[in-house]
């Protein structure tokens, strides 16, 4: 800051000092011992400028062009003020959209879903031998006909034949129901499927109990990866049905029940539902969206009905 002279009185000092703020002259005026008043200017480059509107200033104090500027100057202020507030609202969204997704740390449920899955990477080979990973699959049998939606028909002829496409798991190896979830086809499949896990799963331990989290884990995995097989057959996998489905239901129950301690931001929930659609339409091959579908349905279903309990 640059001084640039004095004034004598109060009232003259202020009546120059809004001039000043009106001409864009960022300015503060202070009292000195003898009485004065000094001003300040904000911005090395106009002192030249502004010295010689004081000198203008000090020859004719009381021309109307010096006299009238106290409102426009509140006026001036007030606006800015406004500017100001929009713009720490809009950096404090920005801080809190993923501020919900961070700080709860590691939860134990969630520590533990993803070291599996970083196992069962590992073990696969980074997915060169999916081979090792092979009792991780719902199955390891086709049923007849072509994959994908063929009619309401041809849905329920699967579903009728549900034990001769799930043998394995109706001769007793149940855990193949869930464990769909730890395989992972990609390092960037995986890296993002652990990134929002750590972050959704971590929230509802938190804020609810990991009791809570693991009972969701298995419904929505059992519940998407069966959605899945009916569809395409059983070659599938990932976490990312049970990470749609937690989205869904921290959605939800945040919505409807704010007590909860859920939340997550408009922008955030935007984001996740762009990226389910633009698998939806094919823009990434392979991607399971039977699976993402039914997760995400589970976990808003499951988050609405939860907060009808509560409220």
């Amino acid at each position: 800051m640059r001084m640039i002279g004095n004034l004598n009185g109060e009232e003259k000092a202020r009546t120059f000092s809004d001039y000043l703020y009106v001409q864009g002259i960022e300015n503060q005026i202070e009292a000195d011992k003898d009485g004065s008043w000094a001003v300040w200017i904000h911005a090395e480059e106009e002192l030249e400028r502004a010295k010689g509107l004081l000198a203008n200033y000090r020859e004719n104090p009381a021309d109307p062009r010096f006299q009238s500027t106290s409102r426009a100057a509140n006026e001036l202020r007030e606006q800015k003020k406004k500017e100001r507030v929009r713009y720490e609202k809009r950096m404090k969204q920005r801080q809190q959209l993923f501020r919900p997704l961070a700080g709860y740390g590691f939860g134990p449920v969630t520590l533990a879903l993803m070291c599996i899955s970083v196992a069962a990477f590992v073990v696969s080979k980074f997915a060169n031998d999916m081979n090792a990973v092979a009792g991780l699959f719902i199955s390891e049998s086709y049923f007849s006909g072509a994959y994908g939606f063929h009619g309401f028909g041809e849905l329920i002829r699967r579903v009728s034949i549900i034990r001769e496409i799930l043998p394995e798991i109706f001769h007793g190896q149940v855990w193949r129901l869930f464990t769909p979830i730890f395989v992972h086809m990609t390092f960037l499949h995986i890296f993002f499927n652990m990134l929002w896990l750590r972050d959704l799963g971590s929230m509802i331990e938190a804020r609810q109990s990991s009791w809570l989290l693991g009972i969701l884990v298995l419904v929505i995995a059992a519940i998407s990866n069966l959605a899945q097989l009916v569809l395409y057959g059983p070659m599938f996998g990932g976490m990312s049905g049970v990470t749609f489905g937690l989205f869904g239901y921290i959605w939800i129950r945040g919505k409807y029940d704010p007590g909860s301690g859920l939340y997550l931001h408009p922008t955030t929930v935007a984001m996740m539902m762009i990226w389910f659609f633009v698998c939806l339409i094919g823009f990434r091959a392979q991607i399971a969206n039977a699976d993402h579908a039914a997760g995400l349905l589970t976990g808003m279903a499951w988050g609405y009905l939860s907060s009808l309990r509560r409220r």
